[in-house]
């Protein structure tokens, strides 16, 4: 996997996180939080659709790697909702 797509891979995921983000309405973090919500979201919703047996939807493949969006966005708002219920606001 060369640079330039493993910038185009943190793209999609900071993308996918931010999405999953607003869905939750978990709004810590900046760039980064939002690039790990991404690839966490899309290893716990690709996880989560094996299990359930469901297909893998809009899936783009970059460089040999698959990253499967709607996924992605779906497993980064389960993770965003439970790292928000997880954490205490701060005033």
């Amino acid at each position: 996997m060369s640079l330039v797509e493993f910038l185009i891979l943190l793209l999609i995921a900071g993308i996918c996180g931010a999405v999953a983000q607003s869905l939750t309405g978990f709004t810590r973090g900046g760039c980064l939080v939002a690039i790990a919500i991404g690839f966490v979201g899309a290893y716990l919703g690709a996880w989560l659709a094996r299990e359930l047996g469901f297909p893998l939807f809009f899936v783009i493949s970059v460089g040999g790697e698959d990253f499967p969006i709607i996924w992605s966005v779906i497993g980064g708002a389960l993770f965003a909702a439970v790292i928000g219920f997880l954490t205490t606001r701060r005033r």
